[in-house]
């Protein structure tokens, strides 16, 4: 690969970097708290892709050209390196879907090992309020692990994707540690039908109460909750769990 088309595509791709951390794109990938780190490398390449181009344009002026230059006076063809550059365009032009509900399907449903090992003490009571907004993790975790049952007879409200799988309606959504290559799903299965002519990947927010001890281990921790309203909601900019 020529010089020209290296120090290009390290400048394109730096500036892809950038451009998704700052409109928001980069939650599709990582954590909030890689914003910076996004920001500062695609700057660097971008910087380094600059620096190395002025460089070749003020040694250019300085060499005479030698028409017998070419590796045994052959010119070779750029076209396959500067095919390089359809990737890095994907991404300033059409930024992937963040992971869904076919992931949901392919990965086995889980409780956060931190949940796994905690026990009732963990699980302080609910704050006072008629409902009470959870993230499915947190409401997973308490359905599966929380003996003092501090979930029962509550009123809770859940935002996630819907999932259709197995003859049942599922409210999912991904949790990362790090970055999405960790994700992994909490699931909660829907009763009553109100979402079961949903889309999968629909976004809803679900309000009413858990099925007291449907969570366990056979079903891989997935609680029954009994909806009292469904409601349709935008996609979130920011759509995992953590």
């Amino acid at each position: 690969m020529k010089r020209e088309t290296q120090n290009i595509l390290l400048i394109l791709l730096g500036g892809a970097l950038v451009k998704i951390a700052v409109n928001g794109d980069y939650l599709r990938y990582v954590k909030p708290a890689q914003q910076p780190w996004i920001i500062a490398g695609g700057a660097v390449m971008v910087l380094l892709g600059a620096v190395a181009i002025v460089r070749d344009l003020v040694a250019s002026r300085r060499v005479v050209p030698d028409e017998h230059a070419e590796h045994d006076g052959h010119a070779h063809s750029a076209r396959p390196a500067w095919l390089l550059l359809v990737p890095v365009l994907a991404v300033f032009l059409v930024a992937p879907p963040a992971l869904g509900a076919d992931s949901v399907i392919r990965t086995e449903a889980r409780v956060p090992a931190s949940a796994a090992v905690a026990d009732a003490a963990a699980f302080p009571p609910l704050p006072a309020g008629n409902v009470v907004p959870l993230t499915v993790n947190e409401f997973v975790s308490r359905a599966g692990w929380d003996s003092a049952g501090t979930l029962t007879g509550r009123t809770v409200s859940l935002t996630g994707f819907v999932v259709h799988t197995d003859g049942s309606t599922l409210l999912a959504r991904l949790v990362i540690s790090c970055c999405a290559a960790d994700a992994f799903p909490v699931t909660v299965r829907l009763r009553g039908g109100a979402a079961d002519h949903l889309a999968s990947d629909a976004w809803i927010q679900v309000t009413g109460e858990v099925v007291p001890g449907t969570a366990t281990k056979d079903n891989s921790y997935t609680p029954d909750f009994t909806p009292t309203s469904t409601t349709p909601v935008p996609t979130p900019k920011d759509p995992y769990e953590y």
